[in-house]
C-alpha cells in the first residue's frame, strides 16, 4: 500500500483548493480511504456550524480519490448526491469512502463524514457518487497528479 500511499498523497498535495483548507490523507485500504479536514473559523457559516461547502468538498475528494482505487489516477467526479445529518461544530471533519461497484470506466461510491471531537464521533452526512475514468486512467508525462 506505500506506493499508492504515497501516489494518493502526492495528488492531494497537488490540489491547491485542499492544501488550502488543510485536508490530509488519513488512510488507504484495498477499496476504501480516509481524509480528514480540522474545523476551523473560516470554514464556518454565520451561525457557527461548518458550511455545507466545506462537507460536501470533502465528501467529494474522498469519493473520487475511492474510485481512484480501480479506475487508476485520473479520474473525475460524474456526479454526486448528499444528505447533511446534522450540523458539525468543532473538532475533526473525516469523510470514510469505499467502494460499491465498479466497471471498466465508471465505479460508484459512499461516503459517511464524521466529525471527531474528542472522544465523540458523530456523523453529519452521507454521499454517494459516481466516478468516471479520464482516457486510459493512467497519469499522461506531465508535472501533476490527480485523483
Amino acid at each position: 500500500m506505500t506506493d499508492i500511499t504515497d501516489h494518493a498523497r502526492g495528488a492531494l498535495r497537488a490540489q491547491p483548493f485542499s492544501m488550502l483548507l488543510g485536508t490530509e490523507l488519513m488512510h488507504i485500504g484495498d477499496n476504501e480511504v480516509s481524509l480528514c479536514l480540522p474545523v476551523r473559523d473560516e470554514l464556518r457559516q454565520q451561525h457557527g456550524f461548518v458550511h455545507g461547502g466545506v462537507i460536501s468538498y470533502l465528501a467529494d475528494n474522498a469519493l473520487t480519490f475511492a474510485g481512484a482505487l480501480v479506475l487508476g489516477p485520473r479520474v473525475i467526479t460524474a456526479e454526486y448526491k448528499i444528505n447533511y445529518l446534522r450540523p458539525a461544530v468543532n473538532g475533526t471533519l473525516v469523510a470514510r469512502a469505499k467502494l460499491v461497484y465498479a466497471g471498466r470506466h465508471q465505479a460508484t461510491c459512499q461516503c459517511h463524514v464524521f466529525v471527531i471531537d474528542g472522544d465523540h464521533e458523530r456523523l453529519v452526512a452521507i454521499a454517494q457518487g459516481t466516478i468516471n475514468r479520464v482516457g486510459d486512467g493512467k497519469m499522461p508525462d506531465g508535472p501533476a497528479e490527480t485523483a
